[in-house]
């Protein structure tokens, strides 16, 4: 009995050892940051930002996979589904990790116990836009206008049930604005209705509009944050012009497979940390469209799951259907 019990310790101990070996010796090979968008995207060009100020701040190893698909489901699912050991990461954000779990009737992971959070890296406010001719001049202008005509001023969003669809029901909810929502697959498509009026506004991120707001393409009307955009410090927000509950901002945030060791994940957050402390790092984002966010891992636990709930009472309340 004593020896059965010397070995179990020995193989308890061993094992244990292996543990804290492996985790002091990662990484040993290339890390693969998976962008859940094509190339030349907003969220494409933020995790070669990252992933190029991680590996220079470490000595790393780290390339960037694209897997577009069904609103980011392929890139989360092979999230999902690789080894918890620390070597693929997913460039999580509000419009899928939040989203998609009330948005498709079926996943193939779950949101919660799938994924394990290494930490928030960057939001960037929804913004909204109108050509440059537009007679609107300021959010009360378009207030006035949605509320003397209910359902008539049509607002362009990038897809049924994202960040931007919800933030127009949430509007209609707290402010008695109703707009018809028009979705789009994809900026270009909306920017051409936008010009020749075909649609009144177009909401989208504060990144992906920027260089069209500052070519004068687009003019911005407000911005969906409890303070303004360092990209844009002459747009108000929305809280500014009276509508204090809309401030969600989008957030992006690197998440790896799920029981993946905390002392891999400490790991991953150290060196994510080190290169949002970078002067350089943190210029480029805001030149971007991008505020640098940090914190620990638990913060955007937490951050998810207030959202998750949140958003998940609009979506049920709006009667928008999920799709299989």
């Amino acid at each position: 009995m004593f020896l059965k019990l010397k070995r179990l310790a020995l193989t308890m101990l061993l094992a244990l050892g292996s543990c804290v070996v492996s985790a002091q010796d990662f990484p040993s090979k290339p890390i693969t940051i998976i962008s859940p968008f094509p190339p030349g995207g907003g969220t494409d060009t933020l995790s070669r930002l990252i992933a190029g100020g991680m590996a220079d701040k470490t000595g790393w190893k780290i390339v960037v996979e694209n897997k577009p698909g069904a609103g980011g489901n392929l890139a989360l699912d092979a999230t999902a589904r690789a080894k918890p050991d620390g070597y693929t990461l997913v460039m999580a954000q509000t419009d899928n990790i939040v989203l998609n779990p009330w948005l498709y009737d079926k996943l193939t992971y779950d949101t919660f116990k799938d994924f394990a959070p290494v930490g928030l890296v960057a939001s960037s406010p929804s913004v909204f836009v109108v050509a440059p001719d537009s007679p609107f001049k300021t959010l009360q202008d378009v207030v006035q206008a949605a509320r003397a005509a209910p359902g008539k001023l049509t607002l362009g969003i990038p897809g049924a049930g994202g960040s931007g669809d919800l933030i127009g029901h949430l509007w209609r909810k707290t402010g008695n604005v109703n707009l018809s929502h028009i979705p789009y697959r994809g900026w270009a498509l909306a920017y051409t209705d936008l010009v020749s009026q075909r649609i009144d506004l177009y909401t989208g991120s504060v990144a992906t509009l920027l260089p069209h707001i500052q070519s004068g393409k687009v003019r911005a009307l407000a911005v969906v944050a409890s303070e303004r955009s360092p990209a844009l410090p002459d747009v108000p927000t929305f809280v500014e012009s009276g509508f204090k509950d809309i401030n969600q901002t989008i957030w992006w945030g690197l998440m790896t497979a799920g029981k993946t060791s905390p002392a891999v994940i400490a790991t991953l957050h150290s060196a994510l940390t080190k290169t949002l402390s970078d002067p350089e790092v943190v210029k480029k984002l805001q030149t971007s469209g991008y505020s640098v966010m940090g914190g620990t891992s638990e913060d955007m636990a937490k951050r998810y799951k207030v959202d998750y709930d949140l958003f998940g009472k609009i979506i049920t309340e709006a009667g928008i259907k999920g799709s299989q």
